[in-house]
């Protein structure tokens, strides 16, 4: 088993860095090739979802020996010119998931995004409130202090 600290660097290297530079390229090259960037795009929305599946699962599966390094070899093999298993995997697994739940998830994405829209304007009015109140608060502050100051400044001139 390799190290941890040197797999995970490892996953980062050839699990992020270098697929992002080869995105980098394709999307920056004089020739576009749609085949090469849809690839890539491909390749990015399966590491979306391996990490969104990690964090969730991470407790159950992180134990089981060499997962890291099967974490790491999994990668490789998305991106490897000769296995090219991000297609593989995309059209065979994800894309007929997706596929399969495309309305169920858009539906709940539409009242995540609305609920969400409802709790940040309810506490947007919060701290609105909060702000106003406090400005207040400070002006009323200020302006006893530049009574008492002027009425001190009027009783030490008489």
């Amino acid at each position: 088993m390799i190290g941890s600290f040197l797999t995970r660097t490892l996953i980062l290297a050839l699990g992020y860095a270098y697929p992002a530079y080869e995105c980098f390229k394709t999307v920056e090259s004089n020739k576009l090739d749609v085949e090469k960037l849809r690839f890539w795009c491909q390749y990015w929305i399966l590491v979306a979802a391996i990490t969104i599946f990690e964090r969730i699962s991470d407790v159950f599966i992180s134990w089981l020996p060499m997962y890291i390094e099967a974490k790491l070899a999994f990668y490789i093999y998305l991106w490897y010119p000769k296995t090219k298993g991000t297609t593989y995997v995309y059209g065979a697994f994800f894309r007929t998931y997706i596929s399969k739940h495309e309305t169920y998830i858009d539906r709940n994405l539409l009242k995540l995004r609305v609920r969400a829209g409802d709790v940040a304007a309810f506490y947007w009015e919060k701290i609105e409130a909060y702000c106003q109140t406090r400005f207040l608060e400070i002006l009323q502050f200020v302006s006893s202090r530049s009574q008492s100051s002027s009425q001190q400044q009027s009783t030490q001139e008489s």
